[in-house]
C-alpha cells in the first residue's frame, strides 16, 4: 500500500512541479504567433509533434539524469541546490519582471515564423521543455529508487504533455477569454509557485547535505578534536 501511494504520490509531484513551469497558458500568445499564417490542421500537427519531442526530451534528461551525475561527480544534494537557484530565478524573472506582449516585428518570432517546421524549436525547445523544466526533471531522478519510480515519473510527464496539448489546441479561446490583463497575472501567479518549487529545492538539498552521515561525522570529529 505503501508502494501505492508513493507511485501516485510522484506522479502527482511530476505534474505539480512541470506545470507552472511548462505554463502552457503563457505559452498560448507565443504560440498563435509563431503559427501565424498556418491552417488549423497544419497548426495542430505542429503541436502534436512539439508535444512528442517534449516527451522525448524530459525522458531522456530523467533516465540520462544518473549517467550525467555519475560522470560529472555531482551529488543529489548538490543538484537539488543547482536546480532550485535555476528554478527560483525563472518564477522571479516571471514573478517581478514586466508584462511582456508577443509583437509582430520581433525578430524571434519573425524568425520561427519563418521556419517550415517550428514543432522542435522553437516551440518543444525551448519554450515546452526548456532549461526550468530539465532541471526540474532531472532533479527528480534523486526521488526514484526503483524502475516503478521512474514509470511514475514518465506518467507525469505524460500527463502534462496532454494537458499542454489540450490548453495550446484552445489557445485561440483561451487569449480571448482570459485577455492581456487576465494572462499578464496568471504569468505571475506561476511565477511565485515557481519561486516557491525552487525555494523548496534549495532548502531539501541543504537539509540533505546536513543530514549526510559523512559531513556530521566530520563535525563531530572537528567537534571532538577541538
Amino acid at each position: 500500500m505503501q508502494q501505492v501511494d508513493h507511485f501516485w504520490e510522484l506522479i502527482i509531484g511530476t505534474v505539480i512541479a512541470l506545470l507552472p513551469i511548462i505554463n502552457p497558458l503563457a505559452a498560448a500568445p507565443s504560440f498563435l504567433a509563431i503559427t501565424e499564417g498556418d491552417s488549423r490542421e497544419r497548426r495542430l500537427q505542429q503541436l502534436r509533434h512539439a508535444c512528442f519531442y517534449m516527451v522525448g526530451i524530459l525522458v531522456s534528461f530523467l533516465i540520462g539524469g544518473t549517467f550525467i551525475m555519475s560522470f560529472f561527480g555531482i551529488s543529489i544534494p548538490g543538484l537539488r541546490i543547482a536546480g532550485g537557484f535555476l528554478v527560483a530565478g525563472i518564477g522571479s524573472a516571471m514573478l517581478l519582471g514586466a508584462p511582456r506582449d508577443p509583437r509582430p516585428d520581433d525578430p524571434a518570432e519573425a524568425e520561427a515564423r519563418r521556419k517550415r517546421d517550428v514543432s522542435f524549436s522553437p516551440l518543444a525547445l525551448p519554450m515546452l521543455s526548456g532549461p526550468g523544466s530539465i532541471a526540474v526533471t532531472v532533479g527528480f531522478t534523486s526521488l526514484a529508487s526503483h524502475w516503478l519510480d521512474y514509470i511514475a515519473i514518465i506518467l507525469g510527464i505524460l500527463v502534462v504533455a496532454i494537458i499542454t496539448y489540450v490548453v495550446l489546441r484552445l489557445a485561440e479561446r483561451t487569449v480571448l477569454l482570459v485577455g492581456v490583463n487576465g494572462m499578464n497575472a496568471l504569468t505571475k501567479v506561476m511565477g511565485f509557485l515557481i519561486l516557491c518549487i525552487g525555494v523548496q529545492f534549495i532548502v531539501n538539498g541543504v537539509l540533505g547535505i546536513a543530514t549526510d552521515p559523512a559531513v556530521v561525522r566530520a563535525i563531530r570529529d572537528a567537534a571532538v578534536g577541538r
